[in-house]
């Protein structure tokens, strides 16, 4: 893995497509949801997904990720479960609380949309190199100081995730205990802040002027060194994904006129 970004490195026919289908195929799968809020097309979704990340050989790399959201939206099914105002219809008791069907029908559809959004993205940030990604961008109009923003946010927490496991292995080698009860870990964690925050702003700085110094502001018409990467079925894939979110709204439309 590229220790300055999320990408995972594979041969599979996923990181063989280009970054702008795979951008096409995000607004899929994030519309279609939305334009069909049901539960069955959510779970669909996400189920392709899924198949995409299998494809990929990234899909134990998503695991963790998911894991964490499960906490949070596990917290919006015991809410709307339990308050939501359109609660009328109890589905069962737990103790003293009493889950509703509609509260519960809702934060579903709800996790299932947060879920595929997740799992959408991640098919894009595990199998798109960050160059690649905003080189594309760029040529299709991207600004490059925005495409620089980017490339330095899909960068962040590698960058700083590497620092913290130099810093703690600095610390280690001082005799500083950082393993063992939770007390230890958070005494060792403070002190960690501060380079942590220190090394950011100095990497910020050294990068601004080396942006600077290669011309970055420069208003003479940009180059690229490597030539646009495209796959042989990308017109195929993006008129693909733009005809289904069409056919989704015309679904919705009709839904609507009946």
């Amino acid at each position: 893995m590229n220790s300055m970004s999320l990408y995972q490195p594979r041969q599979s026919l996923i990181h063989r497509i280009d970054p702008i289908s795979k951008i096409f195929y995000i607004l899929a799968a994030v519309a279609v949801p939305f334009i069909l809020p049901t539960v069955t097309v959510a779970v669909i979704c996400l189920l392709v997904s899924a198949v995409i990340l299998l494809l990929a050989k990234v899909f134990r790399k998503v695991i963790p990720l998911v894991g964490f959201s499960m906490v949070i939206l596990l917290s919006v099914v015991v809410i709307q479960g339990l308050f939501m105002a359109e609660n009328k219809i109890p589905l069962f008791r737990l103790g003293p609380l009493i889950f509703y069907q509609e509260g519960l029908s809702f934060a579903l559809g709800l996790s299932l949309r947060v879920l595929n959004i997740i799992s959408a993205f991640a098919i894009l940030v595990l199998t798109t190199k960050p160059s690649d990604l905003i080189e594309s961008l760029v040529r299709k109009g991207l600004s490059p100081k925005i495409g620089y923003v980017l490339s330095s946010v899909l960068q962040i927490i590698p960058q700083m995730t590497a620092t913290m496991g130099t810093i703690m292995d600095a610390q280690r080698s001082r005799g500083m205990e950082t393993e063992g009860k939770l007390a230890v870990r958070l005494k060792a964690f403070f002190p960690l802040i501060g380079p942590v925050v220190m090394n950011s702003l100095i990497n910020t700085r050294e990068r601004a002027m080396a942006l600077e110094v290669r011309g970055f502001n420069s208003p003479v018409p940009k180059t690229f060194l490597n030539q646009e990467f495209k796959s042989a079925y990308s017109k195929i894939i993006q008129w693909t994904l733009i005809l289904i979110i069409i056919m989704a709204l015309v679904w919705r439309i009709l839904g609507w006129l009946k």
